[in-house]
């Protein structure tokens, strides 16, 4: 990933988590509270982490390693790299004293890098049940993954029957119950290793308290919760596109598999969603010549944000290469070859109208049923009062297209940028309505960040 004494990004850390899982756990682990003894040199990073129990966890990552970097851990965790060695690494990215530079790793460190280094990363790799090494294993990994999908399957199984139970006894049984049973099946699939199973049971929870016509929605949410359950319980049936969706809806690592494709890719969109334990960094890019819409994610450990950043309006020539499933817009920044540079207009996409606007969400739907959005460029819309809402209305047709709730923060800057003129609006469509993101007027005015 680097060269030795290059000190990494918070990104690069968190793009060797094996699961989503562990990188919000690592990310938890990157202040310097829960460290003692930490420090670096030698091309290695070693530090003591209290954990449960009265003996903190021995933790030393070998950067250098000629197959890259490796792990060692005394948590009885079998992946690798663990949450420890992960927030290791972040509290050493974070640059500010809290890993100590030029020093000599204590024995218990030094004696497992002197054996790594000087057998290969035999033995002294694995010893104490710690993580393990990052030198490649394809026999360990497919059992890892057959492990983990025997999990998986486990929990879906599991999940298939609440929802059976809770259908059975009926949906006002999910008001009575509260939060709490759905925190406890969210904690089932989490155990399961299937975070997006539990992303979506908890958002099951919040539904019965959410207001007028609740039923109806948490019925629609439990029947989408069914499919994606279905759809790994029948993986083997799917076609590859489709079944690679559903491996990334359940929260499964994926990597970019397509070949890449060079561009001037225009920055339309760039913003941030933010918790307490992690950082995502959301940034729309429009290809010129190949009229393609791609997303790229950047990671931030807790209160750190991530290192991506692309100024919304220009361009930059590189190469992405597109993650797997059906109807997927997620790419990866394989290579720049330029700085972000101004664009000229002929670079943004062509509006369309709202109708298309929605007609393109459905059509989605198709390939990826669990679809939030779609990313989608209208063209000489006006913002509009609708009572309590807002919307987007056609200059040229009555339809119109309402705003959803979240795009508040950014709706007083769209409407002074139009002054009830058609404006070309860059967002996100789904079933919530439209979140305005960026905007431009018409002809060749800059292009407006919204968010």
């Amino acid at each position: 990933m680097t060269e030795q004494g290059v000190r990494w990004t918070a990104d690069q850390v968190l793009a060797l988590a094996p699961d989503a899982t562990s990188r919000t756990a690592g990310s938890r682990l990157g202040a310097a509270g829960p460290w003692s003894g930490t420090g670096s040199g030698e091309g290695s990073v070693w530090g003591l982490c209290k954990g449960s129990g009265s003996t903190p966890y021995r933790t030393v990552v070998d950067l250098a390693g000629p197959a890259g970097p490796a792990y060692r851990c005394s948590c009885p965790s079998r992946k690798f790299p663990c949450k420890h060695a992960l927030g290791l690494l972040l509290l050493w990215t974070g640059d500010d004293g809290a890993v100590p530079a030029g020093g000599q790793p204590p024995d218990w460190a030094g004696q497992w890098l002197a054996d790594r280094r000087g057998h290969g990363g035999g033995k002294g790799a694995r010893e104490e049940g710690g993580s393990g090494t990052g030198r490649a294993d394809p026999e360990a990994a497919r059992r890892r993954a057959e492990r983990r999908a025997e999990r998986v399957t486990a929990g879906a199984t599991e999940l298939e029957q609440r929802l059976s139970d809770l259908l059975r006894g009926g949906l006002a049984t999910a008001e009575r119950a509260g939060y709490g049973l759905w925190e406890e099946t969210a904690a089932r699939m989490v155990d399961a290793q299937a975070p997006g199973l539990a992303a979506r049971v908890r958002e099951l929870g919040a539904i019965p308290a959410s207001g007028a016509g609740w039923p109806a929605r948490l019925l629609e949410e439990c029947a989408l919760l069914h499919l994606l359950d279905q759809g790994w319980l029948r993986r083997d049936r799917l076609p590859d596109a489709l079944a690679a969706t559903v491996r990334s809806r359940l929260g499964l690592p994926t990597a970019p598999d397509g070949p890449p494709v060079r561009d001037h890719w225009l920055v339309l969109a760039q913003y941030d969603a933010v918790d307490p334990k992690l950082t995502t960094r959301r940034i729309w890019l429009h290809g010129a010549g190949t009229g393609r819409t791609r997303l790229l994610l950047s990671y931030g450990a807790a209160g750190r944000a991530p290192e991506l950043s692309l100024p919304v309006g220009l361009a930059l020539e590189a190469e992405l290469s597109p993650y797997p499933g059906a109807g997927q817009s997620r790419a990866a920044l394989v290579e720049r070859f330029a700085e972000p540079a101004p664009a000229p207009a002929v670079f943004r996409p062509p509006g369309v109208t709202t109708a298309e606007a929605t007609s393109r969400y459905g059509e989605a739907l198709r390939e990826d049923p669990w679809l939030e959005s779609v990313p989608v460029t209208l063209g000489r819309v006006v913002p509009v009062p609708d009572g309590d809402r807002w919307q987007l209305a056609d200059a040229d047709t009555d339809a119109a297209l309402p705003l959803a709730a979240r795009s508040r923060p950014g709706l007083w800057r769209l409407v002074a940028l139009s002054g009830g003129a058609p404006v070309t609006v860059f967002g996100e469509c789904g079933h919530r309505g439209f979140t305005p993101l960026t905007a431009w007027p018409e002809g060749a005015g800059e292009v407006v960040p919204l968010c």
